[in-house]
């Protein structure tokens, strides 16, 4: 095992200690990649890393699965074997078990029929808190996926001409990724032309680019595992001046949001800080979604930039700032960037320029 996922594993155990816990199931297949290095896809069968507060760790594995040494004591089954009997003979009986938020029902009441006299308790906390600092590796990487999406976000940008769909655009982004080296998509490309741009989650369809459309491009990319995301709006030909005011007023919003970023700060001051720009402006009631969103390894991760969120903001963090106006049937914008937050306050990680212009 690499001393990265010994030292991943050493912090897991601490943060059972800090819930009280002395042991967790682990189900998510990119977690306990993230603190092993094994990597399954499981489908439907059984996969978990049984984690200890005491560092006694073990991969429950099934054998169709091929996996390299892992330097961890493995509990093998197959599937004709009782793999829920397997697994509660492997944990403590009699101690507070935490599970992951997502394991499904068919084995969590399974266990829970085989160890009743267990609390069984969501600890999820103790994964995200620690996937949601990156170390130095996954911030450059987090770098390098927003590097390869700045490029293709402009040359998406020069690509766009009257008479083209949204799911040309969309499909040319996709392709955009894979000559770049992509394992592909973080998410599905949002490409949205003029009134479709009013809806913050529009699937690109057959609608042509028009003169005086508004454009949104929302896309990101998955390479060497990590996820990029980044929005800009542009105009086919020159705005109404009511576009280009509200356009200014989001980018102006986003850029607020980004100047106060530094360790200490809550979730929901940034949050603030950026609707209060766009209330100011007017258009409060069209902003109508958080800020932004933890992301790593997935393109959503735990934790968000929300009024609800009140936990502070630590090093090593990296979230999108997303403020956006929606006026239903007409127009939207949306300016994403993602930050890295650094011990002074943070970087940005895309570079697109944000003020709009016309294509």
């Amino acid at each position: 095992m690499e001393e990265l996922h010994r030292q991943r594993l050493d912090r897991l155990s601490q943060a059972l200690k800090e819930e009280g816990l002395t042991q967790m199931i682990v189900s998510d297949p990119l977690a306990i990649w993230y603190f092993t290095g094994v990597d399954v896809q499981p489908g439907e069968r059984l996969f978990a890393l049984y984690a200890r507060a005491d560092g006694g760790h073990k991969l429950i594995l099934n054998k169709l699965f091929t996996v390299a040494c892992t330097g961890l004591p493995e509990v093998w089954m197959t599937d004709t074997d009782d793999t829920v009997g397997i697994l509660a003979q492997a944990v403590d009986p009699s101690a507070d078990m935490g599970i992951d938020k997502n394991w499904p029902a068919r084995f969590l009441l399974a266990l829970m029929e085989r160890n009743p006299g267990v609390r069984y308790v969501n600890s999820s906390g103790c994964v995200d808190r620690i996937r949601a600092v990156k170390d130095e590796d996954e911030q450059e990487k987090m770098r390098a996926a927003s590097r390869i999406n700045d490029a293709c976000m402009e040359a998406a940008a020069a690509y766009l001409r009257e008479g083209l769909t949204e799911k040309e655009v969309s499909e040319y982004v996709s392709k955009l990724y894979r000559d770049a080296g992509c394992e592909g998509l973080s998410f599905g490309t949002i490409v949205s032309f003029g009134a479709h741009a009013a809806d913050p989650h529009h699937e690109p369809d057959n609608t042509a680019l028009k003169k005086g459309d508004c454009i949104v491009i929302d896309m990101g990319c998955r390479k060497d595992r990590y996820c990029s995301d980044m929005t800009r709006t542009f105009f086919c030909g020159e705005p109404e001046p009511e576009y280009a005011a509200i356009h200014d007023l989001v980018r102006e919003a986003n850029e607020k949001a980004e100047a106060m970023i530094r360790p200490g700060v809550r979730f929901c001051d940034i949050d603030r800080t950026a609707r209060e720009h766009i209330e100011a402006g007017g258009y409060g009631p069209y902003f109508t979604h958080r800020l932004g969103h933890s992301i790593g390894l997935e393109d959503h991760e735990f934790g968000d930039v929300s009024s609800a969120n009140t936990d502070t903001v630590k090093a090593g963090m990296t979230f999108s700032v997303e403020p956006g106006v929606y006026l239903p049937g007409r127009f939207g914008v949306r300016v994403e960037d993602l930050v890295l937050v650094t011990e002074n306050g943070c970087e940005i990680l895309n570079h697109v320029e944000k003020r709009w212009k016309t294509v």
